[in-house]
């Protein structure tokens, strides 16, 4: 038997307006490129891994764009969640507005390029000081080894760009926020205020606890955006991370989401809605006062070829719900939809449209 769920109403309409989602986060330009082991061996790559760019891999990035044929991509956690959205959405365009820091170089134009033919609302903070972030994904087979360098991505100021008026007209405009939790290494004081505000407008902030050491060593930050979190999502590793730091002394799903969502929270109007995806499992979400499971759509083993964007594909389908006042199990079945479609490709890409009602 389906359980109907019900959505806390939003003033929205099922047809998003233009800048009605507002992400904000780490962009970084996704270079997709083919390689050979010798390639990997070069920069003391694995075939399958996910590292941040030291100084010996400085030049990979300019060799792999002299010497190979690369696909460009706009990339970054919170990036690509906005942009799986509006794809999701189709019509209007702009219906996802972003904010994150680039440099003024070559990637930085390259990015702003790909993040309008996405249709997103890109509104980047532009300095001289570092480079565009940037994330090489070095293929070989079916393996893909990613390389990211945050370079400008870490140097977003709220005084510099989120505290400008037409900036924050933007951020106004919204009725539904989202920022990945990587975002709280770079900038907490933007985190806050964007929080505050949809506190105090009673607007949807949402969040993704992202990856285990942000649940571990930026516990602090994560711990003060919290109770202003009304959707919280995450995935097995980063929920049994975030428990142990909460000393909930559970390694169940299930009492974590629970446990989760009865955290302290300022706006009382909604109640917080827990995600926590689990792979191949059932996704599990604390809701009222129900605890429910959703499994996801099948798939064989030998048609996926990349599941690096599956969680930020989740979240992407599942806002492009949400932002329309959609029911939550129409979120649910959406964010199943777009992770299951982006798993079956290379890096976090889409066909051109979805096939999804």
């Amino acid at each position: 038997m389906t359980t109907k769920l019900k959505v806390y109403p939003i003033k929205t309409t099922c047809f998003a307006d233009p800048n009605t989602l507002f992400g904000m986060g780490n962009p970084l330009l996704d270079i997709l490129v083919v390689v050979d082991k010798d390639f990997l061996d070069k920069y003391s790559l694995k075939p399958n891994d996910q590292i941040l760019a030291e100084d010996k891999h400085k030049a990979l990035f300019e060799e792999i764009v002299k010497k190979f044929k690369v696909d460009y991509h706009a990339g970054g956690a919170t990036q690509n969640s906005i942009k799986i959205a509006q794809w999701m959405i189709q019509e209007p365009h702009n219906v996802g507005t972003f904010f994150g820091c680039i440099g003024k170089d070559k990637f930085g134009e390259i990015l702003k390029q790909k993040a309008k033919e996405a249709h997103i609302d890109a509104h980047y903070y532009e300095q001289d000081e570092e480079p565009t972030g940037t994330c090489a994904a070095c293929i070989t087979g079916t393996n893909r080894s990613l390389v990211a360098n945050l370079a400008a991505a870490n140097c977003y100021k709220k005084d510099k760009h989120l505290d400008l008026e037409e900036n924050w007209k933007l951020v106004e405009k919204a009725k539904v926020y989202y920022i990945a939790g990587f975002f709280l290494t770079v900038s907490l004081e933007s985190i806050l205020k964007v929080a505050k505000h949809a506190a105090e407008n009673n607007k949807l902030f949402c969040m993704n606890l992202s990856a285990p050491f942000i649940c571990q060593f930026f516990k602090d930050n994560l711990m003060q955006v919290l109770p202003y979190v009304d959707v919280l999502f995450g995935n097995e590793m980063e929920s049994a991370a975030f428990a142990k730091e909460q000393d909930f002394d559970t390694t169940d799903i299930k009492e974590i989401a629970k446990k989760a969502q009865a955290l302290p929270k300022v706006n009382k109007k909604r109640q917080r809605i827990v995600v926590l995806t689990q792979g191949k499992d059932d996704t599990v979400m604390a809701h009222g006062d129900k605890i429910d499971a959703f499994p996801v759509v099948k798939i064989d083993p030998k048609d996926i070829v990349d599941t690096n964007g599956a969680g930020d594909a989740f979240v992407g389908g599942f806002l492009s719900q949400l932002v329309r006042d959609k029911p939550l199990e129409q979120c649910m079945k959406a964010a199943h939809y777009a992770a299951n479609v982006i798993i079956q490709r290379g890096g976090c890409t889409f066909p051109e449209k979805p096939d999804f009602n």
